[in-house]
């Protein structure tokens, strides 16, 4: 005697939950990096990922809730990919090289196409790093990761001694703004690693140059 497979009945699982949320965020991610945050509605997000609009809703209240939720998995990915990129980078010599190769790769993440799609949209919008974001470093884990490899470098002798924080905004307006803001204004200037490569050589240069010790 064949059985037929029991059919769930009732509020669903976390898991399910949870797969539910993510395919809701993965499919908006995909629609907000191809058409923006104006162009893309919450029933374009329902089609897409097979769910009903009352579903996304309960989960994400507004379509701004939602694109925070967007970028909030875009962050955390970036933080793990960060931690990765740390401990490869912690067989690559001294703690100055250390810090060389992070700020490397931290100039690929930041002209990565979703990344720029993403920091396009939160600018044009101003929805989450509008004018009263000034601190939005404050706390964060990934500034907090690049504090504790200036600090490293500190202790070892290779950078002068001014706060680790300002020596680590110093970095990030030497070398990722720049491009980044170029990206989004749609220009390929950085878009090769040859030239990526040529801009950090040479922006890692005057980095140390302005805070060498």
């Amino acid at each position: 005697m064949s059985s037929r497979p029991k059919t769930r009945v009732g509020r669903p699982t976390k898991e399910d939950a949870a797969e539910t949320a993510g395919r809701i965020v993965d499919t908006a991610a995909g629609l907000f990096a191809a058409q923006g945050f104006a162009a893309t509605s919450i029933e374009q997000v329902a089609s897409a990922c097979s769910a009903g609009k009352d579903t996304i809703y309960r989960r994400f209240p507004s379509k701004i809730a939602l694109f925070e939720a967007v970028v909030e998995r875009l962050r955390l990915r970036t933080l793990d990919r960060l931690s990765l990129e740390i401990e490869s980078a912690a067989g690559a010599g001294d703690a100055l090289e250390r810090l060389r190769c992070v700020a490397r790769w931290f100039l690929s993440i930041n002209l990565d196409p979703d990344m720029v799609a993403f920091k396009r949209i939160a600018l044009s919008e101003a929805i989450i790093f509008g004018e009263d974001r000034h601190d939005q470093w404050e706390g964060d884990p990934i500034m907090d990761r690049l504090v504790a490899l200036v600090t490293e470098a500190q202790k070892a002798g290779m950078l002068g001694d001014a706060d680790p924080q300002v020596i680590v905004s110093h970095l990030l307006h030497s070398i990722v703004f720049g491009p980044s803001n170029e990206a989004m204004m749609g220009r390929t200037t950085y878009a090769t690693p040859e030239a990526q490569d040529r801009f950090f050589d040479q922006a890692w240069g005057l980095f140390l140059r302005g805070v060498g010790s």
